[in-house]
């Protein structure tokens, strides 16, 4: 705010105040690319040059466009009329939907390959999260079966949550580490792996128990679990040291 009028430009600053402002933009982007058609003069041959490789019609979708339709439909599960609308509002395009179909489609096979690779990499983890949630599908409902470790995440899907998915699936019958899950009793099943149960589901049935009975030792139990989840992300090694440990065991 002025005061008096003076001229600042030439007064060094003494402190500077900043506000910012995040937003995302959307935009078209149209390239052509033009090849040159000639005739030989020696044979008299047409000869074409060729395109960059990706551009293998007369027209192409880029992968940014690709990579937002299959986050709608496969993340986001929004329908496919209603993704038709949007990227028409949005580009003045019409995307069939049999050309959205396509993209998850070519997806779908070019991930073939990590899928083996990434059920291969999980086995050699240490301790693997698994879950599953439902999923309808034709109007029928089936099971998303999760494993994940370090950076992966695999997710598959089976008509079936128990011990016959599980096999099908065929990673825990494989796996040698421990398995961090929420109790679920197929799990169990499977004693050749260690076992440790999910901390977000812990919290989730204590959080119940103080609620619903009020007990200290369940309000306890919930502050020991976060005081132990702090110092594990804390920790480079994403562990507890050996004296944290000791520490817990006296106090459990």
């Amino acid at each position: 705010m002025d005061r008096c009028g003076e001229d600042l430009n030439a007064t060094a600053s003494t402190e500077s105040e900043r506000r910012t402002k995040i937003d995302i933009v959307f935009e078209k982007v149209v390239e052509h690319v033009d090849v040159q058609i000639k005739q030989c003069p020696s044979c008299d041959s047409t000869v074409k040059a060729s395109f960059p490789a990706g551009l293998h019609g007369p027209l192409q979708y880029g992968d940014g466009l690709k990579a937002f339709v299959i986050n709608l439909l496969v993340c986001q599960m929004v329908a496919l009329n209603r993704v038709q609308k949007l990227v028409k509002s949005m580009m003045d395009v019409t995307l069939a939907e049999a050309s959205l179909l396509k993209f998850v489609w070519r997806l779908h096979q070019a991930l073939e390959e990590w899928e083996v690779s990434a059920k291969e990499a999980l086995l050699k983890m240490p301790a693997m999260n698994v879950d599953e949630t439902s999923l309808r599908v034709d109007k029928k409902n089936h099971w998303v079966h999760v494993y994940s470790a370090g950076d992966i995440t695999l997710k598959c899907l089976d008509r079936g949550r128990g011990i016959k998915a599980i096999d099908t699936i065929d990673i825990v019958p494989r796996y040698g580490g421990v398995i961090i899950h929420d109790c679920w009793a197929s799990y169990f099943s499977y004693r050749h792996c260690g076992h440790g149960l999910c901390g977000s589901h812990l919290m989730r049935e204590l959080t119940f128990v103080v609620e619903s009975n009020g007990y200290v030792w369940a309000k306890n139990m919930k502050r020991l679990l976060k005081e132990t989840c702090a110092k594990v992300s804390k920790n480079e090694q994403k562990k507890l040291t050996d004296k944290d440990y000791a520490n817990l065991t006296e106090t459990v």
